[in-house]
C-alpha cells in the first residue's frame, strides 16, 4: 500500500467524500447499481481538507507534467479543484463543459488557452474515462498539446485504463478503489463480508444487480 494514497483515502472517508453502501446500493447517471459513491466536491467544504487536495494536486502536476503552461478542469466536477491548482502554478485555467452552451458564443471551452499551449487536465474522480477524455479531445482539437491528467480518485476500471492507454494519456490519482477499500476496512467503516461483495461489483459493474 501507498502511504500517500492511504492518507487521502482516509480524508475523503472522513468526511464521506466516498461512501460505502454494499447493502443499499446507489444508482450512477449511467444507470449502473453500485455500492460505492465518490463526491469530491464535498471536500470544498473544509477549509484545511480543500488546502490539502490543492497541495496534493498541485505537487502531482509538479512532478508528473512540469513542463505544463495551463491548466484546464473537466466540468463540473473538477472546475474549482483546476481553479484553485491553477492559482497555486501560477498558470492560465479554463474549463471543458460536457457540451458545447446552448446559447450566446455556445463554448465547449471556457477561458483563453493559446495555440500550442502545454495543458495539464485536472478531474475529480474517474469511473469510465469517457467524459474526462471528450475534455481531452476538445482540448486537442483547440489546438492544445495535453501533457497529462491528475484526479483525486479512480475506480481503476480496466475499460477506462485501456481508453486512457488508446487516447495516448497518462493518468496520476491522489487514490483509487485499493486504497479506499483497505482503509474502510481498517477503520471499521466496512466488514470483510463487505470488501467481498464490493470486489464481486467491480469485475462486473454494467451488471451488477441488474
Amino acid at each position: 500500500m501507498n502511504d500517500q494514497k492511504k492518507e487521502f483515502a482516509g480524508r475523503l472517508l472522513d468526511v464521506k467524500a466516498i461512501k460505502l453502501q454494499p447493502n443499499d446500493p446507489f444508482t450512477w447517471a449511467s444507470g449502473w447499481k453500485s455500492p460505492f459513491y465518490c463526491d469530491n466536491r464535498k471536500t470544498l467544504s473544509f477549509p484545511a481538507l480543500r488546502n490539502y487536495v490543492k497541495l496534493q494536486l498541485t505537487h502531482a502536476v509538479m512532478a508528473c507534467f512540469p513542463e505544463a503552461e495551463a491548466v484546464a478542469g473537466v466540468a463540473t466536477g473538477a472546475i474549482a479543484q483546476g481553479a484553485l491548482v491553477a492559482d497555486a502554478l501560477n498558470l492560465p485555467f479554463a474549463y471543458v463543459r460536457s457540451k458545447p452552451k446552448d446559447h450566446g458564443l455556445e463554448n465547449l471551452i471556457e477561458g483563453e488557452l493559446p495555440q500550442g499551449a502545454k495543458v495539464v487536465v485536472v478531474e475529480d474522480l474517474i469511473s469510465t474515462g469517457g467524459s474526462s477524455l471528450k475534455a481531452v479531445e476538445a482540448l486537442r482539437r483547440h489546438g492544445c498539446e495535453v501533457v497529462g491528467m491528475v484526479a483525486s480518485y479512480t475506480y481503476g476500471f480496466p475499460v477506462a485504463e485501456e481508453a486512457f492507454k488508446a487516447a495516448g494519456v497518462q493518468l496520476v490519482t491522489l487514490t483509487d478503489y485499493e486504497h479506499v477499500v483497505a482503509q474502510a476496512l481498517a477503520t471499521g467503516y466496512i466488514s470483510a463480508k463487505d470488501v467481498t461483495l464490493l470486489d464481486e461489483w467491480r469485475k462486473d459493474p454494467a451488471r451488477w444487480r441488474q
